[in-house]
């Protein structure tokens, strides 16, 4: 899950690099994704996955580790 998470994040933002991506990596302040391109980023996780990811949960999605396991817990 990680690998596709990660495939995605670099894909939609050219400035980041695969190698930037971590589970640790902070999407703002690592990564440097504002909160207009999370909502980018939150539609394309959705497109990929065919799932509704729920705004209360957007709001705890600090880290890449946080996309990869709410994506885990609701992929089925």
């Amino acid at each position: 899950m990680f690998n596709k998470v990660k495939d995605i994040i670099c894909k939609n933002f050219n400035n980041v690099k695969p190698a930037d991506v971590t589970l640790e990596s902070e999407l703002a302040k690592d990564l440097g994704i504002n909160s207009l391109q999370l909502a980018d980023l939150i539609l394309a996780l959705e497109e990929e996955f065919e799932i509704e990811i729920e705004d209360k949960a957007i709001k705890k999605m600090i880290r890449v580790k946080d996309l990869v396991a709410y994506l885990e817990d609701n992929v089925a």
